[in-house]
């Protein structure tokens, strides 16, 4: 049996708001943690627990919205879909039919660039 939309609704408020703050917790101390071992000014250590504690809330948030996405097309109806345009069949070619690939000549170098490069390779 469905829940109903409300209480569904507000579970996923309270999930979202459990997976912010355990992860923007987690995230700043795993930044913390990192600050300690590789930085010494302040500075940086602050800006890597700042940069932990984004990424815990991004994390967060990339999940709430799934956790949303999902409550929303289950309570509201299905939107219309536009009809799928028609794509014609390819025919498949084997590869024995496939021309082979023409070889490229590089380009000759002009007289000026001559010296240069003979100049590198002598030194």
């Amino acid at each position: 049996m469905d829940r109903p939309p409300q209480i569904q609704y507000e579970q996923n408020w309270d999930a979202t708001i459990d997976h912010t703050l355990g992860r923007f917790v987690y995230g700043s101390l795993s930044g913390a943690a990192s600050a300690l071992l590789f930085f010494r000014c302040p500075t940086t250590r602050w800006a890597a627990v700042a940069f932990g504690a984004g990424a815990g809330i991004g994390s967060a948030l990339t999940d709430s919205s799934q956790l949303f996405r999902g409550a929303i097309s289950a309570s509201s109806p299905p939107v219309s879909s536009p009809t799928p345009a028609v794509v014609p069949e390819v025919q498949q070619s084997s590869h024995a039919d496939a021309p082979e690939p023409k070889h490229v000549e590089a380009p000759k170098l002009e007289r000026f660039e001559e010296p240069l490069i003979q100049e590198a390779q002598d030194a």
